[in-house]
């Protein structure tokens, strides 16, 4: 006799609550349905991330290769920063003035000209160093033209109150990229090389082209009764509008103390050859361990719309991040704790990313957001480039556990003092002002 295989009344009873439980964690995927050009801008990041990450890790495993050097690799997020604090601070105010997809357009072809200075390179065998930084920071400039123009869009994309969503989807895609990107591109040099590695990357660029021109156009909001900057004046709204706002101030301050100090990715291949004994895998597994942990993290954030106290969140995860960075200077060769404190450490960072983002995009108007959008993306993508450089010289003064274990102390310490020094920061609560 066949079995009767239909759940009764109890069983289905007994799952709802796990069901409602799932969805008040997942991610909400709203911000994808009911916006066309938001979901194209999206999967058209996953893959250029992806394609990023990957000569991210082939050019900390090439310089190190070519150098033995950790000041050299370190240097990497030195040459990049320059060009980005130059092009970011002069760049936001056209990001406010022209057509927002004209310049994602053009930004893939320019990112698409730095990946071919570094396959140019891969084919030359051995480089001169200088190629492959000029690569870089070429690279570097452009990101800090796309992703602040990418941020700036997306309030006008999607309803205001789906922005803690579409930050949370944002940092889904980052992280996602993040994770396959280094893992990746670890298997990639080994096993192809770095031509596949710098290929790959170039190739990406025209998929987020393609994503790019289907965009319809995307003009900037003004107040017709504010008269136009020009020039300097352009450049130095974004910096008066900051003035005085001591919350939307402490936003960027603690993001570039997490970054400058807590995040040792330039170390990640010296560690994989003196400190776990292995191969230039190991280092992708490191980097795609953060994002692992963060990607899990945003992943789970469907949380982050019901909280009200934005400044609190942010204070409490950096200084989760700051010790869980501590820990993983002192994991020694135990490659598996390591791996598992770096995940921590990516959740930690990416409810901090959510925090930050939903409460700069709540408070600023949308003539100005693409010059602030421009100082958060200089910080976010800055700060690591100043602490690859900054890590790089703690290993070559003392020892690679002391850069990190430092680092993120340093971090804890950072949120103390703004703690103390900037009480409303912590108190701060969604509809306050900035």
């Amino acid at each position: 006799m066949a079995r009767d295989t239909r759940e009764g009344p109890n069983a289905r009873s007994a799952r709802r609550p796990v069901r409602q439980f799932v969805r008040r964690i997942a991610v909400d995927l709203t911000p994808l349905r009911v916006s066309r050009d938001f979901a194209l801008i999206w999967w058209g990041e996953v893959v250029s991330q992806t394609g990023t990450q990957i000569t991210t890790v082939a050019l900390f495993i090439q310089v190190f290769q070519l150098t033995h050097s950790p000041v050299a690799v370190g240097a990497v997020g030195l040459v990049q920063l320059v060009p980005m604090i130059v092009v970011a601070l002069l760049f936001g105010p056209v990001i406010d003035r022209v057509d927002r997809r004209r310049i994602l357009v053009l930004a893939q072809i320019g990112q698409a000209g730095g990946s071919s200075l570094l396959l140019v390179g891969a084919f030359m065998g051995h480089p001169p160093l200088l190629l492959l930084y000029a690569g870089a920071a070429v690279n570097a400039a452009l990101v800090s033209i796309a992703l602040p123009t990418r941020s700036a869009v997306t309030p006008s994309l999607v309803p205001r109150e789906l922005l803690p969503a579409a930050t949370a989807l944002n940092q889904v895609m980052w992280n996602t990229a993040a994770v396959i990107g280094p893992a990746l591109g670890g298997v990639v040099v080994v096993h192809f090389g770095l031509r596949w590695a710098y290929g790959i990357d170039l190739a990406s660029y025209g998929v987020a082209f393609a994503c790019a021109v289907m965009l319809r156009p995307l003009v900037p909001q003004r107040d017709e009764h504010q008269e136009e900057e020009r020039g300097v004046d352009a450049v130095l709204a974004g910096v008066r509008y900051l003035k005085g706002r001591k919350v939307l101030q402490s936003t960027f301050t603690i993001d570039i103390i997490a970054m400058v100090f807590g995040m040792p990715r330039a170390l990640f291949p010296v560690l994989a050859a003196t400190q776990f004994h292995r191969g230039p895998e190991v280092v992708g597994w490191l980097f795609s361990a953060v994002a692992a942990g963060a990607l899990l993290g945003a992943l789970t954030s469907g949380w982050v719309g019901r909280i009200k106290r934005m400044g609190t969140a942010i204070l409490v995860a950096v200084a989760l991040w700051g010790g869980a960075i501590t820990l993983f200077g002192f994991a020694g060769n135990r490659l598996w704790a390591a791996l598992v404190l770096l995940g921590f450490a990516g959740a930690a960072d990416v409810v901090s990313a959510v925090f930050r983002s939903s409460l700069q995009q709540l408070t600023v108007p949308d003539a100005l957001r693409g010059r602030l959008s421009s100082f958060n993306i200089l910080v976010v993508t800055g700060g690591p480039r100043l602490g690859d450089f900054e890590a790089g010289v703690m290993a070559s003064a003392f020892s690679p556990t002391v850069s990190v274990v430092s680092g993120g102390l340093l971090c804890i310490v950072g949120v103390g003092v703004i703690g103390l020094t900037v009480p409303r920061f912590a108190r701060w609560r969604v509809g306050d002002p900035p």
